[in-house]
């Protein structure tokens, strides 16, 4: 049987043989890198889109350490765990692009 290519992207090692715990760090310093952006913008300008995408975030952060120990299976928790990654980020970066074009259509 031919080795697993390891340059294939469900062959990398974060995804294959970790235990989930760097997941779990980089998955906090982006909820606190997150959190601190919304509440900023929610102080600034006042949108309850910040707030709520905070929230989120934290709440995804969450389904993470949930995920981390309550999926048993290696590769699905690490799976699982990833998507939940990108998923807080991209809200993120949706939320704030939405905070903005908001804030955009304000303006005279």
């Amino acid at each position: 049987m031919a080795r697993p290519d390891p340059t294939q992207m469900r062959n990398q090692p974060a995804l294959t043989t970790s235990s989930g715990r760097i997941w779990l760090i980089v998955g906090a310093v982006a909820t606190v890198l997150i959190v601190g952006t919304m509440i900023a913008l929610w102080l600034q300008l006042d949108s309850t889109l910040a707030l709520v995408a905070a929230v989120i975030s934290v709440g995804l952060y969450a389904a993470m350490v949930i995920a981390r120990f309550a999926v048993e299976p290696l590769r699905p928790r690490l799976m699982a765990i990833a998507v939940l990654f990108w998923a807080q980020v991209l809200f993120a970066l949706v939320a704030v692009i939405a905070i903005a074009m908001g804030v955009g259509a304000q303006m005279p």
